[in-house]
């Protein structure tokens, strides 16, 4: 895939760039190495400087930098603000808390003295250069939550930006170096996919982080496995989102809609597979498919917009795969299910009913504004269904009933259980799936520890 800027509402190439070369590439990889040697000696409130000035410079650029991911990836303007904004607050979220996520912790007093020892310290030390594999769809915010932890952690941070999104992965680098920190702390590289196997090998780069498909994150996984190297995987998700007969339907039924379209229907996170119990299906999916056909689908620039095009050509075409392959096989499309007319890789919002296992939609992630409702008969006939799929990233459950909510969080197969609510990444959260959707957590203590050297210092009697 080239590295360029096209216009997804039109498929206009706006821009496109030439790859790094080895020397520039060799270039990076020893500035990292260097400035790690220095930055891993600063202090949490001199990061923190840096960090909250990044996260004032980015409240100012709003404007620009979602305009730019909008032309960039296709998302509604809107939603790129608020895009930029997330960022900016988890920035200074890790500025004010990473001192704490990361004191030294001390061992049971009973511990170290049958340890044999006099005193004893559990440290969180950097472990140096972090490869970061990133991609499109949230392309400032998946690239933030790993950024803010590892650069207040003192790691450093080379980021692979997926190749669509150029002029967002270099603004991310220039962010940076605006806000003071030192050349090197984070580098964007402009190499195709084919250049991370040989750059997660280099001696120089201690560990990496995925957030995209699975067979990227297999690749990922098995370069790291041979060399020995920490690595984070957050991979696809086809989240259920179960309604029970307890639940406030109505509010249900609207919190769906944007649960499943929000981005355009492209994220890992969105609700996909809608599991409805049998006395409140046909009122939730009445007033669900009302809600989806009512949305305002066009040029994502313009505010009232509420659905955009897809980021890419083929992601359109393997989105309208996996509904024709449904619709063959005897699915029911209640409202959407056909290309429109006219420039753009635009796709109707699209809900399917009566979809069985042997579909390819029911095992494999749509991702693109498109929802599959399910009939359960009761409590377990919904875990089955919600836990029939590789993927376990995260999940929504809306009931009244608080021993319902005990028997999902105990039995849903999920890195989250989101009850009355659709899911949501936040800072203070950890953020990870199980399952075919990946291994360890990003956000909260447990994503910015990730990347760290815990070390234990033992002192004897």
């Amino acid at each position: 895939m080239p590295i360029a800027t096209v216009n997804p509402a039109n498929g206009e190439t706006l821009e496109t760039y030439e790859a790094m070369d080895a020397e520039e590439l060799e270039r990076r990889l020893q500035l990292a190495e260097a400035t790690f040697r220095t930055y891993r000696t600063t202090t949490c409130p001199e990061r923190a400087r840096l960090l909250n000035r990044a996260a004032d410079l980015l409240d100012e650029d709003r404007p620009e930098i979602a305009r730019t991911m909008t032309v960039e990836m296709g998302k509604p303007v809107a939603q790129a603000r608020a895009e930029a904004a997330k960022c900016a607050r988890a920035m200074r979220w890790y500025a004010e808390h990473a001192q704490e996520l990361l004191a030294d912790e001390e061992p049971a007093a009973d511990d170290v003295k049958d340890s044999g020892g006099s005193r004893a310290v559990v440290r969180y030390r950097p472990l140096g250069p972090v490869l970061a594999v990133m991609p499109w769809n949230f392309p400032l915010w998946q690239v933030v939550r790993f950024a803010a932890p590892a650069l207040m952690a003192g790691n450093v941070g080379l980021l692979k930006h997926a190749s669509n999104v150029p002029r967002t992965a270099l603004y991310l680098e220039e962010l940076f170096h605006r806000a003071g920190f030192p050349e090197g702390c984070f580098q964007t590289l402009l190499v195709g996919s084919g250049a991370v196997d040989e750059i997660l090998r280099d001696e120089r780069v201690k560990a990496a982080t995925l957030t995209g498909s699975e067979p990227a994150g297999r690749a990922v996984a098995a370069t790291a496995g041979e060399m020995i190297k920490k690595t984070v995987l957050e991979l696809g998700g086809s989240d259920p989102y179960v309604v029970m007969p307890s639940a406030d339907v109505d509010r249900a039924a609207e919190v769906a809609v944007t649960a499943r379209v929000q981005n355009n229907g492209q994220s890992c996170i969105a609700a996909k597979r809608f599991i409805v119990h049998t006395d409140v299906y046909d009122a939730f999916t009445e007033r669900f498919v009302a809600g989806m056909a009512a949305l305002k689908v066009g040029d994502p620039l313009e505010e009232e917009t509420e659905v955009g095009p897809l980021a890419s050509e083929q992601g359109r075409a393997d989105l309208e795969e996996l509904v024709d392959d449904a619709r063959r096989s005897g699915a029911e499309v209640l409202c959407g299910g056909e290309r429109p007319e006219g420039p753009g890789w635009y796709y109707p919002p699209t809900v399917l009913a009566g979809v069985t296992r042997e579909m390819r939609i029911h095992r494999e992630e749509a991702f693109g504004p498109v929802a599959t409702v399910y009939r359960a008969a009761d409590l377990d006939a919904a875990v089955l269904i919600a836990n029939d799929s590789p993927f376990g990233l995260s999940s929504n459950v809306w009931t009244r009933d608080e021993a319902e909510v005990d028997r999902f969080v105990r039995d849903l197969e999920a890195g989250g259980v989101f009850v009355n609510g659709m899911t949501a990444s936040h800072p203070g959260f950890p953020f990870g799936g199980v399952k075919r959707s990946g291994y360890g957590r990003e956000l909260s203590g447990h994503g910015i520890r990730e990347f760290c050297n815990i070390t234990t210092v033992w002192h004897g009697a």
